[in-house]
């Protein structure tokens, strides 16, 4: 069971998803090994960037009024809150109220 290492040719950009986040790496030195049937991907360099992924969810309008007006803040305001907090209103007026201070 040998081990095989390599450069893979060509990378411009890998991307790395989770379920909340997404790492970009542009410009890296990738690596492979082969271990039996096994490939190990080792990435090297290059520009990171990350952006957290918002799961797009239906708020309905009256959640927004409500967030709105117990917390105190614009329509707008509640309802990224909400897609924050993934539609917890509790947790949506807290955050708003939280940002105000």
């Amino acid at each position: 069971m040998g081990i095989e290492a390599s450069e893979l040719e060509g990378v411009r950009r890998v991307i790395i998803e989770t379920e909340d986040r997404r790492i970009t790496i542009d410009g890296p030195m990738v690596s492979v090994m082969e271990v039996g049937r096994e490939k190990i991907y080792q990435i090297i360099g290059g520009e990171v960037t990350e952006e957290e992924l918002l799961e797009e969810i239906e708020i309905p309008e009256e959640d927004v009024q409500l967030v709105a007006q117990q917390a105190g803040v614009s329509p707008e305001v509640a309802r990224e809150a909400l897609r924050q907090t993934k539609g917890d209103l509790a947790q949506a007026i807290l955050l708003c109220k939280s940002r105000k201070q």
